[in-house]
């Protein structure tokens, strides 16, 4: 669960600490105040693209910091916590109004009574030169780390998810998601199959393109293969006998000077005997002063030098090759290589690349009955594993769109939707349309009225509709699932009235297993909270800023009224004290 939560200079936010309930937290407030803000301020922790205009004007940077808890073992049941520690509501003292600022039942969330958590601390800074930096657990780590450790902590909804649900593909992902492991299985075979398949088409459509070459395309790559494999090049040859050859051209020289360099060293009254003679000199005063002693040590590490420099000479002139025989096969052997180069280059990779293709090429038309034979019986296997494939993940999916239609419809009936139901749609793709993502196309179908016709989901549910089904979705995918955080930007749009108290009633049962976080308008939602965040935009001295806090008391009261009636009079606070009472 998402514990603490810490923003600095995002939007128009310059500081906000929030603490947030193991059951449910919403954030209300009017529309532009900047709770949009906040849930971008998540979105970074969670491994997303950080954009540097959000940093706050005449900030340098923005900095978000949370506490994250992961449980490890849970002790007594769910429930058994409700309200305690991590929620900042508390129930209501005896000198406050009824139902003023009592904290509903909510159950202990991602936090079971008795359980004991994991700490994650994870921070991501952004300047507005676009450079992010992210920490997780004190040790800076990518942004892509934090996706991959922190992603699958929140489950982040927002209105794009409504318009992502409308595509096909995101539903055909829904509904392999709702397969389980089955699924999966059946969803890699076919991908294996899929990609096996594609391959053995390849091998067959290749050897077709090379029994249609044409004989002046085959005589070129005859031409090609005959002239590279008389001079049969070695890979880096070229660049060696570059490297060789100025050596060749100057051997005499450079074994010259070579020799006369270690003469200066080594002969009688050399370099070397001079040296050592010193270095005896110095000796002799050894232990009388202790300068003089280090500048000993110093010179007989130069003699010691010295001397291994002048094996390294003879070495070196021993081993100079001035033949003009060599030099002239180098030359020669330079001129071929860069006779290819010419013909097939202009470099010597373009000359192996040329060589290879030209030896492929005639490699498939000198066997190509025996590999094209070959081909076809491989494609023929693999489109027979195909099919298998097709057949089982399409029987797979045919079942769980079945089951899951009815769980959604079942679903919506609890959210205020009586008589609408959906269904799957089903179409067998043609053979040549079949694809890595399968042999058919699934679309989720919408019927409003039990007399209307089923049409397709993006075509005919509203803003508000379209809402409830992904509250639909989001309760049932994690029904079965660890606990982790949801947030709700949003998801009351386009309903109110006794739909809100159901919508409510449905994030209040998610809140028993899991963390859920709302941005909302409706009262009705607002009320069931553990925690209630209140987002203000002020403009003090020109300088606008939103500020964030948690309301109790009358002060909740008087939000709930202000979500209920767009004011404080009394008849809204007596609206809002029963609602919070209810909740």
């Amino acid at each position: 669960m998402l514990d603490e939560l810490s923003v600095r200079d995002y939007a128009l936010i310059r500081s906000a600490n929030l603490t947030f309930s193991p059951g449910c937290t919403v954030l209300s407030g009017e529309t532009g105040a900047g709770k949009t803000a906040l849930i971008g301020a998540i979105k970074l922790l969670i491994g997303e693209r950080g954009d540097a205009g959000a940093v706050r004007e005449g900030a340098g940077e923005l900095r978000v910091e949370a506490r994250f808890l992961i449980e490890r073992g849970a002790g007594e049941a769910h429930g058994a916590g409700a309200g305690a520690a991590g929620s900042a509501e508390a129930p209501v003292g005896a000198g406050e109004a009824e139902g003023a600022g009592a904290a509903p039942s909510v159950g202990a969330g991602a936090l079971t009574h008795g359980a004991t958590a994991d700490e994650r601390i994870v921070a991501r800074r952004l300047s507005t030169d676009g450079r992010s930096r992210c920490t997780l657990d004190g040790e800076m780590v990518t942004v892509n780390s934090l996706a991959q450790s922190i992603g699958p902590l929140v489950d982040l909804h927002g209105q794009h998810d409504h318009q992502a649900l409308l595509a096909p593909a995101a539903q055909l992902a829904l509904l392999d998601r709702a397969a389980g492991a089955c699924g999966s299985e059946a969803l890699r075979a076919w991908r294996e199959a899929w990609e096996a398949h594609q391959e053995a088409l390849h091998s067959v459509r290749e050897l077709e393109a090379s029994a249609q070459s044409s004989e002046q395309a085959l005589e070129a790559a005859r031409f090609a293969l005959r002239e590279i494999e008389a001079v049969q090049p070695l890979e880096g040859e070229f660049e060696e006998l570059e490297a060789r050859l100025p050596i060749l051209r100057n051997g005499e020289a450079l074994a010259t000077a070579s020799a006369e360099a270690l003469v200066c060293l080594r002969e009688e009254g050399g370099a070397l005997e001079r040296l050592f003679e010193a270095q005896r000199l110095l000796e002799r005063q050894g232990g009388t002063d202790a300068r003089l002693d280090g500048l000993s040590a110093q010179l007989a590490q130069v003699a010691i030098g010295a001397d291994d420099l002048a094996n390294s000479l003879r070495a070196y002139r021993d081993g100079v090759e001035f033949d003009a025989d060599a030099l002239q096969r180098a030359l020669d052997r330079l001129g071929q290589l860069e006779g290819l180069c010419r013909r097939f280059g202009p470099r010597m990779e373009d000359v192996f690349v040329t060589w290879n293709d030209a030896a492929r090429q005639l490699e498939l038309v000198g066997n190509a009955a025996e590999r094209r034979e070959a081909a076809e019986r491989e494609c023929a296997r693999t489109e027979a594993e195909l099919l298998a494939a097709a057949a089982r993940l399409s029987q797979i999916r045919a079942e769980t769109a079945q089951n899951l239609a009815a769980s959604l419809t079942a679903s919506l009936q609890e959210l205020a939707m009586s008589g609408t139901a959906l269904s799957f749609s089903i179409q067998e793709l043609p053979r040549e349309s079949w694809s890595s993502r399968g042999p058919a196309r699934y679309e989720i179908l919408y019927r409003p009225t039990p007399s209307g016709g089923a049409r397709p989901l993006s075509r005919i549910a509203s803003g508000g509709e379209l809402s409830r089904v992904m509250l639909a979705i989001k309760s049932l995918e994690h029904e079965a699932t660890e606990r982790a955080t949801l947030i709700f930007d949003e998801i009351d749009a386009g309903i109110g009235g006794a739909t809100a108290t159901v919508v409510a009633q449905r994030l209040h049962s998610l809140a028993k297993d899991h963390q859920v976080i709302v941005v909302t308008h409706l009262a009705q939602i607002a009320a069931i909270a553990g925690t209630h965040l209140l987002v203000e935009k002020r403009n003090e001295e020109g300088i606008v800023e939103t500020t964030i806090r948690e309301v109790r008391g009358e002060e909740r009261v008087a939000e709930i009224a202000r979500m209920l009636a767009g004011g404080t009079d009394k008849t809204a606070l007596e609206h809002a004290r029963r609602l919070l009472a209810g909740a």
